[in-house]
């Protein structure tokens, strides 16, 4: 959802970069899942505000500048139950990560690795035996997505 930033203040409030659209994202949410890896402690939130263009929070116990330093670079995740659903047409990065990419005349062009956000729009990083592809994650491109056969089909051809 997010990851610490670095401190805001002397008293244990900390600048989050969220991963979402909206600053406000992770609002509804009364505990945070902090940590890296597969390390990860679940905190109270004590308070959040929007401050300008960034989110800040303080979490339950962090009352120091220096222990807000301590979380600096922690991923901020939450559980699964607790997002809400997506929209039609809206997918969560993590879903789209190991489809199996097809194109509109059926060329198997690999699965899913990971998706870049680029400012313009993401893009998908599809690799598979041989090589690496950079498929723009655009209505033009993309034709379908099944989630439940985890495959997707795309308007982009083997050699581009």
């Amino acid at each position: 959802m997010g990851r610490v930033a670095a401190p805001h203040g002397v008293r244990g409030w900390f600048r989050v970069q969220s991963y979402g659209k909206s600053l406000d994202g992770l609002s509804a949410c009364s505990h945070w899942w902090l940590g890296k890896a597969d390390e990860y402690r679940k905190w109270l939130v004590a308070e959040w505000q929007v401050h300008g263009n960034a989110l800040v929070a303080r979490l339950d116990g962090v009352t120091d500048r220096t222990t807000a330093e301590s979380l600096r670079g922690m991923e901020v995740a939450i559980p699964r139950e607790q997002l809400p659903a997506a929209g039609d047409n809206e997918y969560y990065w993590t879903d789209l990560i190991g489809l199996q990419v097809t194109s509109v005349t059926g060329e198997k062009l690999g699965k899913v690795e990971a998706i870049l956000e680029t400012g313009a729009n993401d893009v998908l990083v599809v690799r598979d035996e041989n090589r690496e592809r950079l498929i723009p994650f655009v209505a033009a491109v993309l034709r379908e997505v099944c989630l439940p056969e985890g495959r997707m089909v795309v308007d982009w051809e083997a050699d581009y």
